[in-house]
């Protein structure tokens, strides 16, 4: 499932190439990419048509497009109105949103059809392909965040859609700190790897970054949160940060052709992975300072977790 860095390298796409523009016509070729629109394909349909797309944001892996009607004052693509909906867009196991040119055919498993207002040099369209159809769109009423900070990375209105009011802020949100984490975790012995993937504390966070953020920072995954320090927080959300930049820069984590940006580009950071999905093999840090570590995969929560057997040993009394 893709993960907080590769729904940011799409929502970067979509401020580049949708924003600003509005919604000329509307296609639902899949109701059950909306099922969880109330009113089903009509009511969406009469949401989204003729609206500007004013922002792209996203909060952990809720991607949305901010909407507003185009005022009869303006001219040009941009609302003056501000955005009192949102359109949601979850990606789910093999969601993928595509702007390409009108003439190019359609994909085999498209869902939804958007045909945008021209701009200069770019195209035409933006299509939802979903293979699995885990995922989906919908419309959701945008409301204020209770910490009066803006709904999500990418959009800097006090407000969020109530379909994603319910998930912490997101590992690369400016309000995300470790002592709000701290404050959270104090008491808790959850292990480290559940907390981070506790999306109401903070969200973003999957299988894949995790395992990479507790490799750096030499941590086994049952570590009980209790236990860290302030300055263990800080060091853990900065491991955190450093892999998630680095996977924005590499395009995200592309393990099949299902993940794949706007321009229908896969990303290659699994390619710079030292821990997930290296079982077996010489622990990179370990190889590098003459120690015997060697990945390892273990179960974890109906997944697999990998580590070092050697620099993220288990804490003893555990």
């Amino acid at each position: 499932m893709p993960e907080l860095p590769e729904v940011e390298v799409v929502r970067r796409g979509l401020v580049d190439w949708v924003v600003g523009r509005r919604i000329e016509h509307v296609e639902v070729h899949d109701s059950r990419s909306v099922r969880r629109q109330v009113g089903g394909p009509e009511a969406f349909l009469a949401a989204t048509s003729s609206m500007v797309i004013t922002s792209a944001a996203r909060r952990g892996k809720f991607l949305w497009l901010t909407l507003a009607p185009e005022t009869a004052s303006d001219a040009g693509n941009d609302s003056g109105a501000e955005p009192r909906f949102a359109l949601m867009a979850h990606l789910g196991m093999s969601g993928q949103m595509l702007v390409e040119d009108a003439e190019q055919p359609w994909e085999r498993h498209l869902k939804v059809r958007f045909v945008l207002s021209e701009r200069d040099g770019a195209p035409a369209e933006l299509r939802f392909i979903d293979q699995r159809i885990f995922g989906g769109m919908w419309i959701s009423e945008l409301t204020p965040t209770p910490d009066h900070g803006p709904g999500g990375v990418g959009d800097q209105a006090h407000s969020i859609p109530r379909a994603a009011s319910h998930i912490g802020r997101d590992v690369l949100d400016p309000m995300t700190n470790a002592q709000a984490l701290r404050k959270q975790w104090r008491n808790k012995r959850t292990g480290i790897k559940n907390a981070l993937m506790d999306q109401s504390v903070i969200s973003g966070v999957g299988n894949i970054y995790a395992d990479e953020a507790l490799w750096r920072v030499r941590r086994h995954y049952d570590t009980p949160v209790s236990r860290l320090s302030l300055r263990e927080i800080g060091e853990l959300l900065e491991a955190l940060r450093a892999v998630m930049n680095s996977a924005l820069d590499a395009g995200g984590t592309s393990f099949d052709s299902l993940y794949v940006n706007v321009n229908g580009a896969s990303g290659y950071f699994d390619r710079s992975l030292n821990a997930y999905g290296r079982a077996g093999e010489p622990c990179p840090r370990c190889e590098r300072e003459g120690k015997p570590g060697l990945i390892v995969r273990e179960p974890w929560g109906g997944r697999s977790s990998y580590r070092c057997s050697w620099c993220q040993r288990r804490p003893r009394g555990l």
